[in-house]
């Protein structure tokens, strides 16, 4: 098997996507699963890729150069033909400020992942050990803010999150027993009557 080596050492922080054809492109389910696979797990080939998604080779290869066509992944370096690894450029998409019924899609199929994920998440808990079981949560609250303290709210939370970041590429920094974990991060403007759970 050749070596997996990237061509570029570090992919960016974000890649931002605001043509609806990118956007239409990344909404589909089996392109987010390999974009988010390929940051925790790649790079890894189209084979790999249906290995872990349970789709074709062919059908892996496909969205791969859909991906690469709007600069989601990128080919790494070795291999070739279907053999060829590929790495996201990226850690994180973002979307933000992008209008329109394309951004809008994209939105909600980002919403129904994080719900599968969660739905997946909350049925397997009772695999984990206890100590991963004690300290997961679910919940949610309802705080009045104004429209800039929403955004600075965001912004400390970005910055608390943003100061476990380094653990992402370089493994030797993260304690032991760490572990993915996925952070959602989901605020709105709530309708009037619609209540905390």
């Amino acid at each position: 098997m050749p070596e997996l080596t990237p061509k570029v050492s570090t992919p960016k922080r974000s890649v931002h996507l605001s043509d609806p054809r990118a956007l239409r492109a990344y909404a589909h389910p089996t392109r987010m699963k390999l974009v988010g696979l390929l940051r925790v797990e790649g790079p890894f080939t189209a084979t790999r890729a249906a290995e872990l998604t349970g789709e074709s080779v062919a059908s892996c290869s496909y969205h791969l150069r859909m991906l690469a066509k709007y600069g989601l992944v990128e080919e790494a370096e070795g291999g070739q033909g279907r053999e060829k690894p590929w790495r996201a450029t990226a850690e994180y998409t973002n979307w933000q400020n992008a209008d329109g019924e394309a951004a809008n899609a994209l939105s909600t199929a980002m919403a129904e992942r994080y719900f599968e994920h969660m739905t997946h998440a909350i049925e397997t808990r009772h695999q984990l050990p206890s100590e991963w079981r004690q300290v997961e949560w679910f919940g949610d609250d309802v705080v009045y803010l104004t429209a800039a303290e929403l955004g600075d709210l965001r912004e400390r939370f970005s910055v608390l999150l943003e100061s476990y970041g380094e653990r992402f590429d370089d493994p030797s920094r993260r304690p032991p027993g760490a572990e993915p974990v996925t952070v959602l991060r989901v605020a709105f403007r709530n309708r009037r009557g619609e209540t905390a759970s």
